[in-house]
């Protein structure tokens, strides 16, 4: 098992997650795997995906599937000559961060709370979340804990009694 690196000058949390399965490369229905960028057709990204498992620091125990973006100039991803479903040596590797990781557009990579839509913050500050491939097995996930719990509580409360309603509404209309 590794631990996720822990800094308390950033509150991150800690977790441990195991790797054992490998990243593979995923193409599209027809097996291409470099998807070309439409504002700038020399560059291009591939996805890479993981399942691994991850047990937070009360043990409890999840089954995450990761998927990171591999960019970079098309010619050199071609040069790679990866196919889907390819294995690759490395992990995909998890970083939070209270700073954003694309100043252009701050509103990119925020940490969500599941389908509820509420971005996880610290202190009122929002967490930014990406992930990242790579062949440094060395390198571990960097976790901020989220304390908005509350809000990210009430959202999932109001989207359940939102269900709810609709279902007792929906057999009214039978």
């Amino acid at each position: 098992m590794r631990r996720v690196k822990h800094s308390p000058t950033n509150q991150k949390n800690k977790q441990m997650s195991t790797t054992k399965s490998k990243v593979k490369v995923a193409g599209d229905e027809t097996g291409s795997v470099i998807v070309i960028s439409k504002s700038n057709p020399e560059y291009g990204t591939i996805r890479v995906v993981q399942d691994r498992a991850v047990f937070d620091e009360s043990g409890f125990a999840r089954k995450k599937s990761l998927s990171a973006l591999i960019a970079g100039r098309v010619s050199d991803l071609k040069s790679f000559g990866w196919k889907s479903n390819q294995e690759l040596d490395g992990k995909i590797v998890i970083r939070e961060s209270l700073t954003p990781f694309n100043a252009k557009d701050p509103d990119r990579d925020f940490k969500v709370a599941g389908k509820s839509n509420i971005v996880c913050c610290l202190d009122g500050e929002p967490i930014y979340r990406k992930t990242f491939y790579t062949e440094n097995m060395n390198l571990q996930d960097e976790i901020i804990a989220h304390n908005n719990t509350d809000a990210i509580r009430a959202a999932f409360l109001e989207e359940k009694e939102k269900a709810q309603s609709e279902n007792e509404t929906a057999s009214f209309n039978v």
